[in-house]
């Protein structure tokens, strides 16, 4: 056992039996981040304090909400709306908190994809990313159950079907998943314990696995720039700061990303107080009916561009049904970016403006994202069906393409060296 000697404050009480010296130099003060990156480097510090809002508001519904199919939608519109103190200000928070959050996930996303940072060691970075968009997607969609209105309730029937696809045990998981043979309370406490208890603390996991795998590679920069992280850190040290490449993470960037978060919150803050209805559908205002289908079913945006994948496809080709098409291209598409560090075959690594080929395909897949989201809450009758099949096929050509792009891309590059 070692000895340990009276400690002179309760830093170094705590540091003698903790580490939490050295764990802060590794965490914080020693951590360092190149200077050339701008403020859309900050979403990872907005999403963690996102999640934390969800959680601690999500703590305080939990206190008044019924997981019960006969008491659930008004312990939502009632207890808490109009009974419990502030209790509309932790729905409101809790309601756009899960919109935003996705709006931050994609910008932290498209991010790393324009500059490439899924790259050339980053391969982990990325991949565990990408396992919490999934997360959070999964939580998404169980937190949009729980309120038990219309949409929450068809929602829930038609995203549990698509499970109903799969060959030989597809009907049996559907109703495995269910808890019945159609949406009901059981289904309602199913999603209830993955949304409060499951999910969550499998984020948890993702996010500190998230920033473990952030600590080796380094943060990425934005021209792509390849330094010695600790010959640039000894400048730093040594006084030399105006031509060190690297900043610590504490205090320097993170006063940075304070500030950012300041005015996110301003904007944040604006919407849970004077726009909040754009983050709770009207329809789910109604209570959840087994026998009223709504005359038009669609998920929240955040999920609109998958879902015009899904039902895109309304024909049969060579003897496989549309909606077997549309199930395969729906795995398809949520699978894809997984795997985007073995798509992109050219070891550039540089923003998307910088590539020669690369940047028409990143805002192509931008542009046709933006119209399968707007079409996926469109009705799909007439040119609408075929305007979404059209966004569906471009979406799945476009990744299809990118390993034959970017080698292409790669080709040139070498050609003018």
């Amino acid at each position: 056992m070692a000895e340990f000697k009276k400690a002179d404050s309760m830093l170094e009480w705590f540091d003698q039996r903790l580490g939490v010296v050295n764990f802060a130099k590794v965490m914080m003060t020693e951590y360092w981040i190149p200077k050339n990156i701008n403020f859309l480097w900050a979403m990872g510090v907005l999403l963690t304090v996102l999640f934390t809002f969800l959680v601690v508001s999500g703590i305080f519904l939990l206190m008044y909400y019924k997981p019960d199919a006969n008491m659930a939608f008004d312990s939502v519109n009632y207890t808490i709306m109009q009974e419990v103190a502030y209790g509309w200000l932790f729905r409101h928070i809790h309601a756009v908190g899960a919109s935003v959050v996705f709006l931050i996930i994609y910008i932290h996303m498209f991010t790393g994809i324009y500059y490439g940072s899924y790259k050339k060691g980053r391969e982990m970075i990325w991949i565990s990313g990408m396992i919490l968009f999934m997360l959070f997607s999964a939580e998404g969609f169980s937190g949009y159950m729980l309120p038990w209105g219309q949409m929450s309730y068809w929602a829930a029937y038609v995203i549990t079907e698509i499970f109903g696809g799969i060959p030989v045990i597809g009907d049996e998981l559907v109703v495995w998943i269910r808890g019945n043979f159609y949406v009901a309370d059981s289904t309602l406490t199913r999603f209830f314990m993955l949304h409060v208890l499951l999910i969550p603390l499998a984020i948890i996991g993702g996010i500190v696995f998230h920033f473990y795998a952030l600590r080796f590679p380094h943060v990425n920069n934005e021209q792509g720039e390849f330094f010695d992280f600790d010959e640039e850190a000894e400048k730093y040290k040594a006084g030399d700061k105006k031509h060190s490449k690297v900043i610590p993470f504490w205090p320097v960037f993170l006063s940075k990303d304070v500030f950012v978060l300041g005015v996110f919150l301003i904007f944040f803050f604006y919407l849970v107080f004077f726009h909040y209805s754009f983050a709770m559908d009207p329809i789910n205002f109604d209570k959840a009916d087994g026998l009223k289908t709504p005359a038009h079913i669609y998920p929240e945006w955040y999920f609109l561009w998958s879902y015009e994948v899904l039902r895109g496809w309304f024909f049969e080709i060579a003897g496989i049904s549309g909606k077997d098409l549309g199930l395969m291209a729906f795995g398809f598409a949520n699978a894809i970016f997984l795997v985007m560090p073995w798509l992109d075959r050219s070891p550039v690594v540089k923003p998307a403006n910088q590539r020669p080929y690369f940047k028409y395909w990143f805002w192509l897949m931008i542009a046709d994202l933006m119209v399968l989201t707007e079409f996926g809450k469109l009705p799909p009758t007439g040119p609408n069906a075929w305007v979404g099949f059209g966004a569906s096929l471009t979406f799945l050509v476009l990744f299809i393409a990118l390993p034959f792009i970017t080698k292409a891309e790669a080709g040139k590059v070498k050609g003018k060296k």
